[in-house]
């Protein structure tokens, strides 16, 4: 296949389970940019939470955030287009959160928010996940309550996220399904295993990359995704070829053209050199 754009998952994908890209991906970004071919990162995170191996490289102009919430020019410094939730609705959906056994937080205008006595409580939610934890802590701003700052900025917001401790993962699961049912505007996914994420209906990395696409004159078969959680099955279904890590979910497989290498085994940087060799 004619490939002219990769789309690629961060956590769970490009990187390993320290967070760090391994040596072998690297390469490959570099020989794939040299290529000509864009590199997309399609992340439920925002462009403060990049790692900073990946942004040195300066391989990557355009940029999928918040699960497709923007589309990012990162060269011009402007957002392309954007699907987010409007305060109202957000406002509800907190209150709905209210009665779970949760932690939530928020996405606005390239940042975090979240309640400040959820902001101290969250290491009790990311025991057994330190890197995790660090971000959070790092990319979240502690406000007094969140659901009364939503409504006083009155900015639409990218992201809701609520996590469950280990105890509570069944409730988890059944919030990924019948949240939507509720709030139909809204979908829901998950990038790590104790958390529920909330988008607006128009949003999604699939959609992302359709807009991306059609804003830069790219067929969609000539894309290529790599992806293992599940807010990444649609993207790789719409892709020309979608690539699913050996370390992703049954469901995440069964939406892939491919399975390939764990991301601890750099199964991306394998992948695209095998595509490059083509």
């Amino acid at each position: 296949m004619t490939c002219k754009l990769i789309a690629f998952d961060l956590d769970g994908t490009l990187l390993d389970d320290r967070k760090q890209i391994p040596p072998e991906n690297i390469a490959a970004l570099r020989a794939a940019h040299e290529a000509g071919i864009l590199l997309v990162p399609a992340t439920g995170r925002i462009l403060k939470g990049m790692p900073e191996q990946l942004t040195e490289l300066e391989v990557c102009r355009y940029f999928i955030f918040s699960n497709g919430a923007t589309v990012y020019d990162l060269r011009e410094d402007r957002c392309l287009s954007e699907a987010c939730i409007d305060p109202a609705l957000a406002v509800r959906v907190c209150e709905y959160m209210d009665g779970l056994p949760v932690l939530y937080d928020c996405y606005r205008d390239g940042m975090g928010y979240m309640t400040q006595w959820m902001y101290e409580e969250a290491f009790r939610f990311f025991s057994t996940e330190p890197e995790i934890l660090k971000l959070v802590k790092r990319l979240r701003v502690p406000v007094p309550e969140l659901k009364e700052n939503i409504p006083e900025v009155g900015r639409p917001l990218e992201k809701l996220q609520m996590y469950f401790r280990e105890e509570h993962m069944d409730e988890r699961s059944r919030q990924l399904r019948v949240l939507p049912e509720f709030f139909p505007e809204l979908i829901t996914s998950s990038s790590t295993k104790n958390n529920v994420e909330i988008n607006s209906a128009e949003a999604g990395k699939d959609k992302g990359l359709l807009r991306l696409c059609a804003l830069l004159g790219i067929d969609p078969a000539e894309t290529v995704a790599f992806g293992d959680g599940l807010n990444d099955s649609a993207m790789l279904r719409v892709a020309g070829r979608g690539c699913a890590m050996a370390n992703a979910a049954d469901t995440v497989r069964e939406s892939a053209d491919a399975v390939i290498g764990s991301n601890l085994e750099a199964g991306v940087g394998k992948e695209i050199m095998r595509l490059l060799a083509q």
